[in-house]
């Protein structure tokens, strides 16, 4: 049961790493992005999930886009900034009892991202890495 969880935390969580704004230093287009999740005490190391996403000009300018629309999800991004090839933000899912902090780094056709949630008493840390296929297909 706990196994199914954690893969669905990280599920949720992995479509929050493109966050976005109006001036994003990550470009359109489709990325493949690869998650890994570290959490203090389990006693087996998940296996990474890769997964492919398209990102659009639309969504590069609102960050709540990120968030997955999941009727059962309300996790809300704020507090989001970009500094040059850098954004972070906050993220908190109430539902969830999940809160936690975010930051990336884009270099044109890659990016890497570390969020660090806790969930009750558990911290958990989700490290991406992403790196841009090309256009998206219709």
């Amino acid at each position: 049961m706990r196994k199914h969880v954690l893969y669905a935390v990280a599920g949720l969580l992995s479509l929050a790493v493109p966050a976005t704004a109006a001036e994003h230093p990550q470009k359109a287009g489709k990325w493949q992005t690869k998650v890994e999740m570290e959490m203090p005490g389990m006693p087996m190391k998940m296996p990474p999930m890769t997964f492919d996403v398209c990102v659009t000009e639309e969504d590069l300018k609102d960050p709540q886009k990120s968030v997955p629309q999941d009727p059962k999800s309300d996790c809300k991004i704020g507090d989001y900034k970009i500094d040059g090839s850098s954004a972070s933000w906050t993220m908190d899912c109430p539902k969830q009892k999940m809160k936690g902090t975010g930051h990336a780094e884009y270099s044109g056709a890659a990016y890497n991202a570390v969020m660090d949630m806790t969930m009750g008493e558990q911290s958990m840390k989700m490290t991406y890495t992403g790196k841009w296929l090309g256009e998206c297909e219709k």
